[in-house]
């Protein structure tokens, strides 16, 4: 290994973790990737050594990305980790830099912003509220997705605790919010 810094890449769309995976290399990180917890793990057993910085996913295909950051944190406590996704809430934005993440970002982005997510000092959660009147869908979003989290990335109850068919609940998931 050299000295750069050890980047552990988690995200479940594969083509997106290799462009960014190359995209970081060029900006001078080594890089780790995996596509779940399970790959995670092989990948960090057969690692010489523990990473420094993480960038994951909060929607993998069946697990929930937050799930993983205390794991992180038990294997390198100082670990830099920056949670990515397409479904943005102020209550997941939360939840991650409570849980330890030190940066939230939405996607799309780009390898620079990543780098710099990466390289900046820990997000403030109140530099994550919004300043503006949120629209009604956006906080329907937030609840939603801090009762999803309740039930542990479970659609079923969290269907059943929202008073609502799992399908409808599938088809709120499936979109992204509107803009604030």
């Amino acid at each position: 290994m050299t000295d750069n810094p050890l980047l552990l890449l988690i995200d479940d769309d594969e083509t997106f973790l290799g462009v960014l995976s190359d995209a970081m290399c060029k900006r001078g990180f080594d890089t780790l990737t995996a596509t779940s917890r399970a790959t995670m793990i092989e990948i960090l057993d057969r690692a010489d050594c523990v990473p420094s910085m993480a960038v994951l996913d909060l929607m993998l295909e069946n697990d929930n990305g937050l799930g993983l950051i205390p794991a992180l944190k038990e294997m390198n406590p100082s670990m830099t980790i920056v949670v990515l996704t397409g479904y943005a809430s102020l209550a997941t934005a939360v939840s991650a830099i409570k849980l330890g993440a030190s940066n939230y970002l939405a996607k799309p982005v780009n390898a620079d912003e990543v780098a710099a997510a990466l390289l900046s000092q820990d997000a403030e959660i109140s530099e994550l509220t919004p300043n503006s009147p949120r629209s009604v869908n956006s906080v329907e979003w937030d609840h939603i997705q801090r009762i999803l989290q309740e039930n542990n990335g479970n659609v079923s109850a969290t269907a059943r605790s929202l008073g609502m068919h799992r399908r409808t609940l599938q088809r709120k998931l499936a979109k992204k919010p509107s803009v604030r």
